[in-house]
């Protein structure tokens, strides 16, 4: 079966949403420094943020709103990519390899919202 316009936005969501979830798991298994604290908090937004912007790009009301919400959405995650190099995790392997799973994610969404914003511009 195709994929519809509105199903690819549903899986760009739902990418979004894991990543924003994957984030959260992480955060609860960080050694609580002060450092983790304020930098998981930065951390925590900013993924949110990802996804909430792109949901309400789809919901934009002109080509101009949508532009500027997937640009947030890019600016939000190459955020998130920083904030995840910045918490400590003790060297823990579990989580070292979960927070590269995490920045390699990051860089696939900055990526991905580039092309929807080098298309919507273009």
């Amino acid at each position: 079966m195709a994929e519809t316009g509105n199903s690819r936005h549903y899986d760009l969501e739902e990418r979004t949403y894991g990543f924003a979830r994957a984030v959260r798991d992480l955060v609860k298994q960080l050694p609580r420094t002060l450092a983790n604290i304020e930098d998981a908090r930065q951390l925590v937004d900013a993924s949110g943020s990802v996804g909430a912007n792109y949901i309400e790009a789809n919901e934009a009301l002109s080509k101009k709103d949508f532009v500027m919400r997937i640009k947030i959405s890019r600016k939000e995650a190459k955020e998130s990519r920083y904030w995840l190099r910045l918490i400590f995790s003790a060297d823990k392997g579990d989580l070292e390899t979960t927070r590269a799973s995490l920045m390699q994610e990051a860089t696939e969404l900055t990526s991905i919202f580039g092309a929807i914003l080098r298309k919507a511009e273009g």
